[in-house]
């Protein structure tokens, strides 16, 4: 019996965990490596115990390094707890915090796990027209944009977030052996050290780097959704530059990626100074902005309205201010309840 084959269990999860871990230790097979990843997607449970039984392993092999005389010194030291066969290659302790604790214990003085690398797992949410800053124990951060939802899942070996909806800037510190990505809607945004902003469209995926550069694939194939030039060019989207994912197929859609200047960046982006910025912005797009950051909506009821173009800086909660100048300078009128404002053309109309 080797040390990696000791682990702890105290639940279904937890013997799960343990089985994959060992089956993974003597090889899989390509569709067992699937069963796996789709195992520890299924629940955040799974990687999160995954990552700590993983962690356990990595720490007994550390052993072999001891000398004969050193380990069995240092075993000597550790509680005795009695054990029951599960399987031949498998054994279970009675309690799991007692058998991970002693080894902390009596290892720390020769072991210590990088903070940076240890499982860690959080859920954050803004609601409408809120927005949080997520620092991570890594030193990456993520910016949550209004009615945003992201689930973070460290492993020894990955940083994944999960985009469930909205949008978020990333800031990811370097770590190449431990690759930081971001999923949303079967897409995985890849990075090493870099700043990126994910939005989650309705039938699509926008990202934007402003810093360093990232991978774009698709989550369960792994092929690359940045299409090139020539097959010589590496598929990579770069600093100032943007691409859109088609995600409404039965799988993502590559793309090119695009340029997109410091002004378009500085209009995207103006999120983060709870600005909203329009150039030549058709106001069905307007309206749709101002609506992703109050509950109080404005709707177009007039056709003619939806391809004329504005432009002006407001602040997000302040549609108001807009609606006001809809009124006064191009022949808008209102019609306000509680929950909405209707925008149509007057009768007769004011030209801009």
């Amino acid at each position: 019996m080797s040390y990696a084959e000791t682990f702890v269990s105290t639940s279904a999860i937890d013997a799960a965990a343990a089985d994959w871990l060992v089956r993974r230790g003597r090889g899989m097979t390509p569709a067992e490596e699937a069963a796996l990843s789709h195992w520890l997607k299924a629940d955040p449970r799974h990687a999160r115990t995954f990552a700590s039984l993983e962690q356990t392993w990595h720490s007994f092999e550390r052993l072999k390094e001891l000398s004969p005389a050193e380990r069995e010194r240092l075993e000597a030291d550790l509680p005795a707890m009695p054990v029951r066969p599960r399987r031949a290659t498998v054994l279970i302790f009675r309690t799991a915090l007692a058998a991970a604790a002693a080894f902390v214990l009596v290892y720390v003085g020769w072991w210590r796990p990088a903070r940076a690398t240890a499982p860690f797992a959080e859920m954050a949410v803004t609601e409408t027209g809120g927005q949080r800053k997520l620092s991570l124990p890594d030193g990456s951060s993520v910016d949550l944009n209004t009615d945003t939802t992201v689930e973070v899942a460290y492993t020894a070996t990955e940083r994944r977030v999960r985009l469930q909806r909205g949008e978020a800037q990333f800031s990811v510190a370097k770590n190449p052996p431990r690759p930081f990505v971001v999923e949303v809607a079967g897409v995985d945004i890849r990075a090493v050290g870099t700043a990126f902003n994910v939005r989650r469209r309705p039938g699509s995926v926008e990202v934007i780097v402003t810093e360093g550069k990232v991978r774009v694939a698709d989550t369960q194939k792994g092929a690359s959704l940045l299409t090139v030039k020539t097959p010589a060019d590496e598929p990579l989207l770069v600093a100032g530059e943007r691409v859109l994912i088609g995600v409404t197929a039965s799988s993502p859609v590559p793309e090119a990626p695009v340029p997109i200047s410091s002004p378009e960046i500085e209009r995207a982006l103006a999120w983060q100074e709870r600005r909203l910025v329009f150039d030549g912005t058709p106001l069905s797009e307007v309206v749709a902005e101002f609506n992703r950051y109050n509950r109080h909506k404005l709707v177009i009821a007039d056709a003619r309205l939806n391809g004329r173009q504005f432009g002006g800086t407001f602040a997000v909660g302040n549609q108001e201010a807009f609606v006001r100048l809809l009124e006064s300078r191009f022949g808008v009128t209102t019609e306000r309840t509680d929950s909405q404002t209707l925008l149509r053309l007057a009768e007769t109309e004011t030209s801009p």
